[in-house]
């Protein structure tokens, strides 16, 4: 399977999109009345901004721009650096949700105004519940790509370079725009950062671990004393 997955990265997105969408889906389905309401004082002074509806959207492209252009340009340790902590976030989160459903009521009774930005929020507020949102995958994803492009050799080259604050500033963006939407609590946020945050670290010590250098180092044995 393994051997599979490093011949076939396209495949192996295109199924884990699949896998991740459906459970999602269903998720979103069934769970209506949330056990855990998420919700603290710092909401309260964060104010509802439609305009922010633009960064939010931004995020659907990034994801799979960020996985091509890297799998294209990069070498191919750094694709599948990425792809560990990003889809193993991802599903943790899903699992999250399953064993604690968890919801938010912060959104305004209605979204002011007939301009496309009112439009875009009424019509994502049709389409996505306010459950399951702790920890909120889309500052996680954000984060995670964000951290990708700082670490990805590929992103060296001066013409390549400006793509790094460009993510960080997008990254920054999305994350303030889920709670300008009052698509996200801060607390959603937070925990978004943090599984992010130890995901990449978990995911260095795994490439640390599996390095021709260090199973090397590891294979050599002291000097004997005589």
């Amino acid at each position: 399977m393994r051997k599979w997955c490093k011949s076939h990265p396209v495949l192996f997105m295109a199924f884990y999109a699949v896998f991740y969408l459906s459970c999602f889906a269903f998720l979103e389905k069934h769970v209506l009345v949330p056990d855990l309401w998420v919700h603290c004082s710092l909401d309260n002074l964060i104010p509802f901004c439609k305009y922010a509806i633009i960064p939010y959207v931004m995020w659907f492209p990034w994801i799979p721009f960020t996985l091509f252009y890297i799998l294209r340009h990069a070498p191919r340790a750094d694709f599948w650096r990425l792809c560990l902590p990003l889809f193993a976030g991802m599903t943790l989160s899903l699992l999250f949700y399953v064993m604690v459903p968890n919801g938010l009521s912060l959104r305004p009774h209605s979204v002011p105004g007939n301009d496309i930005f009112a439009e875009a929020v009424r019509m994502l507020y049709r389409s996505d519940t306010p459950t399951n949102v702790c920890p909120s995958i889309h500052v996680f994803n954000s984060v995670t790509l964000m951290l990708a492009y700082y670490r990805s050799s590929c992103f060296d080259a001066p013409r390549r370079r400006w793509m790094r604050p460009a993510a960080a500033l997008l990254c920054l963006a999305i994350t303030c725009s889920t709670m300008l939407l009052k698509q996200h609590s801060v607390i959603d946020v937070v925990f978004g950062i943090l599984l992010a945050l130890a995901l990449d670290y978990a995911a260095a010590l795994v490439q640390y671990e599996a390095s021709p250098l260090n199973r090397h180092r590891s294979n050599q044995r002291l000097p004997e004393w005589r």
